[in-house]
């Protein structure tokens, strides 16, 4: 379950940086700025959740490769996307990602793994906040 979170992570991260990178238009800006700070929030995360899983005892991800196989949040390999639908597209994968942690955040109560249940209750929040900010921009 934490393995997939973190690939989702990860998916997530380079998603966020890939339309950080590509973005443009009239509030190019804003949004750029904006898309950084949420892709070093998601990186931030990386860490701290292949540390949880190897302190209950398991193996983290090794490759690339590993990744691709346990991910649930999309690549979007386009050429060209508008600064519209990536803002979109990123507040689909972070309402996705919050419904995953909620469905991590399960698994964990039912082992009685509090330290876990209790760091992704604040990934939640966050990942509900960069949804939120993501929708707003969009309206």
């Amino acid at each position: 379950m934490l393995n997939a979170l973190l690939a989702d992570t990860f998916a997530l991260y380079l998603k966020t940086k890939n339309f950080h990178w590509h973005m443009n238009g009239q509030h190019f800006r804003d949004y750029h700025l904006m898309l950084d700070e949420q892709a070093s929030q998601i990186f931030g995360l990386t860490d701290v959740i292949a540390e949880r899983v190897r302190k209950v005892g398991g193996i983290t991800i090794h490759s690339i490769g590993h990744i691709a196989r346990l991910q649930r949040v999309h690549d979007n390999d386009e050429e060209f996307v508008g600064p519209t639908e990536m803002l979109k597209e990123l507040h689909g994968d972070n309402k996705t990602f919050v419904e995953s942690l909620r469905a991590a955040h399960v698994v964990a109560s039912k082992a009685n793994d509090y330290a876990t249940t209790s760091l992704i209750e604040i990934w939640i929040d966050e990942a509900e906040r960069r949804a939120w900010f993501l929708f707003e921009a969009t309206r």
